[in-house]
């Protein structure tokens, strides 16, 4: 029995895999929060080079990567799709289980897929620097990384509690050359006024959006942009690598899954796996496709699809949705990084189409299931990869109650050796189940009221 399935630099795709040619509904336009029209190109212009604004409307189904990219890529592209034999042995389920493994990268994740491209497309465009968010580190350390190569600036604005809690991952963007800064921050406006209001606020994404977007937009130079780590399309688009190589690669094996499985906080690496199978469920194949989340932050279990804000400031388009609202602010707890308040708009509308099934998973689950793969597999998992783990269990649960034989794809989206700390709560006992109260959500939404509806 084969163990792990590789392919060769030869056979990397030479071009991303865009899934709005062949959705069965379009997602509705973002929105300009002035006009309440669709945003035009003129619109995202003060935060993206132009290029990657084309690939942002772009509804053709291949766009080709280019070689330097490609270059860049091979430093840990392919990534091996691996068998987890002995996963499967611990579970005692009539499964097979293949993972995909995105923790080989420098930075430990799937994130360099899209931050080397998008590097790269602010670099042809002129650009000199980058500003961005990032929430527990994976993010923030892939752009540092793809700007250190590509020779440009990079400034990351890390959620406060997670710059407090995973130094590590600041240690690592500092070590590539990029300054990180905990947010909020009294270095924009955006951040003095969260500030003002809560002196101790632990941070978000959505305000650590708004300060990396002002840092952008106020340059008087014009010499820098805004880079996003998930959730817009063409961050996602970047990231089908994943899902291409692993379809070569699983019928190298003579194979094809049941399920496919990610974690989800924006879509990013749920996306890069999963589009190109949904590809083939949209066309008429039998296949599951399950997107986890966690119960702290259940943006697509239990929050509406909606307009809303990607940031907390109020400087982004409106995006259609499922969220938790702009103002959500995710407790201080080990959930990875899948703390954002809303989901990608593509991911969204596949959700709402039935083509693709959310569930969310508590603490305890998901850390327990990545223990019980580091102590099987022996590869450990970040936390955020566990919360699609515990998919995994989930799954394997069910088919072993129904007799079933299936055959389970996951995407390993990052290691977790810079993320020990979580572990130790998880292992210590200090770390619990928290599911997010009604109220919260109500209360959180209530800013969404005078918004249009998509």
């Amino acid at each position: 029995m084969t163990k792990k399935i590789f392919l060769t630099e030869d056979e990397m795709p030479r071009k991303w895999y865009n899934i709005a040619a062949d959705m069965p509904n379009p997602m509705p336009p973002p929105l300009h929060p002035g006009t309440g029209q669709p945003v035009g190109p003129d619109d995202l212009a003060p935060i993206f080079p132009m290029n990657l604004i084309e690939q942002e409307v772009s509804t053709e189904r291949e766009i080709a990567i280019p070689d330097e990219v490609l270059q860049i890529y091979r430093i840990w592209r392919p990534t091996p799709l691996v068998r987890a034999e002995r996963f499967e042995k611990l579970l005692d389920a009539p499964v097979k289980i293949y993972f995909k493994n995105e923790s080989v990268s420098p930075p430990g994740s799937h994130k360099p897929n899209t931050a080397v491209a998008q590097a790269y497309y602010n670099k042809v465009a002129g650009i000199k620097r980058i500003t961005t968010e990032t929430g527990a580190g994976q993010w923030g350390s892939a752009l540092a990384f793809a700007c250190c190569l590509l020779g440009l600036e990079c400034k990351v604005y890390m959620v406060k509690i997670s710059f407090q809690q995973k130094p590590y991952r600041r240690l690592m963007m500092m070590t590539w050359g990029a300054n990180c800064i905990a947010s909020p921050s009294d270095e924009t406006q955006a951040g003095r006024t969260i500030l003002s209001r809560n002196p101790d606020s632990p941070g978000s994404l959505g305000i650590a959006i708004s300060e990396a977007v002002e840092a952008a937009v106020s340059d008087p130079s014009g010499e820098t942009r805004y880079s996003l780590g998930s959730v817009l399309n063409h961050v996602l688009l970047h990231q089908t690598v994943i899902g291409l190589e692993a379809k070569a690669q699983i019928e190298k094996a003579g194979d094809y899954p049941d399920v496919v499985i990610g974690c989800a906080g924006g879509g990013s690496n749920f996306a890069g796996l999963s589009f190109a199978f949904l590809r083939d469920k949209i066309n008429g194949k039998d296949i599951q496709v399950i997107a986890a989340e966690p119960t702290s932050c259940p943006t697509m279990t239990r929050g509406p699809y909606a307009y809303d804000f990607g940031d907390t400031v109020q400087m982004t388009p409106l995006l259609p949705m499922y969220t938790l609202g702009h103002n959500f602010m995710p407790p201080p707890i080990h959930a990875g990084g899948l703390r954002y308040h809303g989901m990608a708009p593509l991911v969204s509308q596949l959700v709402r189409d039935g083509l693709v099934e959310p569930r969310a998973y508590p603490n305890l689950d998901t850390f327990k299931a990545g223990v019980d793969f580091a102590r099987s597999e022996g590869h450990i998992p970040a936390p955020e990869t566990s919360h699609a783990l515990a998919a995994v269990v989930d799954v394997a649960r069910q088919a072993k109650a129904e007799g079933k034989e299936k055959t389970i794809l996951v995407n390993f989206s990052g290691h977790g050796l810079v993320d020990l700390t979580a572990y130790d709560a998880y292992l210590s006992g200090q770390l619990t189940n928290y599911a997010l109260p009604e109220e919260e959500i109500v209360k959180a939404l209530k800013d969404l009221e005078n918004f249009p509806k998509p």
